[in-house]
């Protein structure tokens, strides 16, 4: 028995010293540089045994390696590239879309809440995003921001009944106004028991970064065909409480038969109208109940989250800049003055300031920190002709490139006057990513600024902030994806 087991890790053990061998001679071949701390899962391992967030271990890679177009990276059974000069970044993310359009993650089918936009890949992502997208114009936009202004004039009254809230842990304050917003949005619910909701558990739940998760997080992106195998679940446990919320929203609006411009609006026109087809492939899909709760689970817990995350990083940097956060206030009460005290969707969308704060704040904190793809035929890149074999595992950074003195000069330094409208023109545009780049742009990016916005103008028509950094400074949160500020806080002090 003994024998037997010194055998298997004996066998083990070539095969792991193997793999990274063959990762390191597999980009060598290449001319393409290869990062040999941990030749085999290269910067997931490193995320699995310290307690920084992923995107940190590739910003390592990308001050370690500052003239490389790319990085060869560890990976099991399957080539991994991190990509990091723009002109390649472009290429990988718009100009050649049809050989890098596969997120690079297959969630196993019965994974239902998985089945999203997010996750989805070819025809059939194509298909359901074109028949969520109408969610998202101005049109529909405007039609539903009295839904967000309720929700912002509700969470400052919420506020002010209770002072307590407005010290320690605002990032978890803001997040019940992200929940009552969307909420709201995706299933009609107006009421302020919102505040305490249980789809705000599910939200903070869903990504939490866990031991288990974890390890989830990077078997899918090692090797796909190992999360095939373990039939690995990532939402399973979401799912009774989640569709059948769904399921229910859209009976009643079927029976209420009301306009009220929301989401379960589209899902019931997506219905009635039936089967969605792909006239190049004949694809055929079914408007389930079970698909769209999948596409309404997805844009809540990213309607929370990340839309969060982006007012708590604006708010952070209001707090520490009193001059920048005074010219704001001013913007405000001009807007607020000229509407005679009723904000209006065109109200929002023609504060410039408001947009330059903002713009500068996700430039130096975004929500996520970088973007996988997966290679679908081979290509090759144009800085460095770099062969791109099909099934190819691709990272492109985010935060690297918001950080880079190359393209933001004093990047650490908080500047709106960046995102001047002068400014905007020098700016190379793939260098900013605040919701992504390319086809696979976050499809409620309009939507989750306008959230943002609309909360933080009735926040701070109402409240000044004042912002503590603890001892250490600011850091970030282990997390696989999320960029998510930690040891520092805002304080709501009232302005009136």
């Amino acid at each position: 028995m003994l024998v037997i087991v010194i055998s298997i890790i004996i066998v083990i053990t070539c095969f792991i010293y193997w793999n990274g061998e063959n990762n390191e001679r597999y980009w060598k071949k290449r001319r393409v540089a290869f990062y040999k701390k941990n030749k085999v899962i290269g910067v997931f391992w490193n995320y699995l045994t310290d307690n920084r967030p992923m995107f940190e271990n590739f910003c390592d890679i990308y001050k370690q390696y500052p003239d490389e177009p790319a990085v060869g990276i560890g990976s099991f059974l399957t080539p991994a590239l991190y990509v990091k000069d723009p002109k390649n970044i472009q290429h990988v993310l718009a100009t050649n879309f049809n050989a890098f359009n596969h997120r690079g993650f297959e969630p196993n089918e019965d994974d239902v809440l998985a089945n999203n936009i997010l996750f989805l890949n070819g025809k059939k992502w194509q298909l359901v995003r074109q028949s969520m997208s109408p969610l998202f114009t101005s049109a529909k936009l405007k039609n539903m921001f009295y839904i967000m202004d309720k929700s912002a004039q509700d969470f400052v009254k919420y506020l002010k009944d209770d002072p307590s809230l407005t010290k320690g842990d605002a990032f978890n304050i803001l997040s019940t106004f992200c929940s009552a917003a969307i909420g709201a949005t995706v299933f009609g619910v107006t009421t302020e028991s919102i505040f305490n909701s249980p789809f705000l558990k599910v939200a903070k739940k869903a990504f939490k970064s866990t031991f288990r998760r974890n390890i989830q997080f990077i078997i899918g992106n090692i090797s796909l065909r190992l999360f095939k195998l373990l039939n690995i679940k990532l939402f399973k446990e979401f799912e009774t409480f989640f569709i059948g919320a769904i399921k229910q929203v859209l009976r009643q609006r079927e029976r209420e038969n009301t306009k009220k411009h929301d989401f379960a609006d589209i899902c019931v026109q997506i219905q009635k109208k039936g089967i969605l087809r792909d006239p190049e492939t004949g694809l055929e899909l079914q408007p389930t109940d079970e698909l769209l709760a999948a596409q309404g689970f997805f844009f809540f817990v990213a309607g929370v989250e990340p839309t969060a995350s982006a007012m708590f990083g604006t708010l952070v940097e209001l707090g520490r800049h009193p001059e920048i956060l005074k010219r704001l206030h001013e913007e405000i009460d001009r807007i607020f003055e000229k509407c005679n005290g009723k904000l209006s969707f065109d109200a929002i969308i023609d504060m410039n300031y408001l947009d330059m704060v903002m713009s500068e704040a996700m430039r130096l904190h975004p929500s996520i920190g970088f973007l996988t793809r997966m290679c679908t035929e081979d290509t090759i890149l144009p800085t460095g002709n770099i062969k791109v074999d099909k099934g190819t595992k691709i990272f492109t950074p985010i935060y690297e490139l918001h950080h880079d003195p190359k393209y933001y000069p004093d990047p650490e330094v908080f500047k709106p006057e960046r995102f001047s409208k002068e400014n905007l023109n020098k700016m190379p545009d793939v260098t900013y990513q605040a919701f992504g780049k390319g086809n696979r742009i976050c499809v409620g990016m309009r939507y989750a600024q306008l959230q943002a916005k609309t909360g933080l103008v009735y926040l701070l028509r109402n409240f000044t902030v004042r912002t503590t950094i603890f001892k250490g400074g600011i850091k970030y949160e282990k997390n696989q994806v999320q960029v998510r500020l930690t040891n520092v806080d805002v304080e709501f002090l009232s302005r009136m």
